[in-house]
């Protein structure tokens, strides 16, 4: 696998999709997870894409490696990435998840490759 490999969106949002409610990934963790550790940023032009993906990818649960919400510019209004997340029962403060590791949902560990 690699991050040309014209499927690389779809098989990103195939794992975003699996994310469960109230957790979060990184876009590092989903490459490496992948098959493709250097991709981080890939998968978060990935994401920037995935808004009319069929079925719908909740991109919101995707964020960067400390666990700020590097791609709510993405969502509209920047707000609603934040909102979809407390929602969820993730509570954020200055665009950073608060508890970050007791969310955080590795695709390495909790999926059979």
């Amino acid at each position: 696998m690699s991050a040309q490999d014209p499927h690389f969106f779809d098989l990103v949002y195939q794992v975003v999709r699996l994310i469960p409610k109230g957790r979060v990934t990184s876009y590092g963790a989903i490459g490496k997870y992948l098959g493709t550790g250097k991709s981080a940023r890939m998968v978060g032009w990935a994401m920037n894409a995935c808004h009319n993906a069929k079925p719908k990818v909740p991109a919101h649960r995707v964020v960067n490696r400390n666990g700020l919400l590097t791609g709510k510019a993405h969502f509209n209004p920047p707000e609603k990435m934040q909102q979809l997340l407390e929602k969820e029962g993730i509570t954020v403060k200055n665009d950073q998840i608060i508890n970050f590791e007791k969310h955080f949902w590795d695709p390495a560990k909790e999926l059979e490759w």
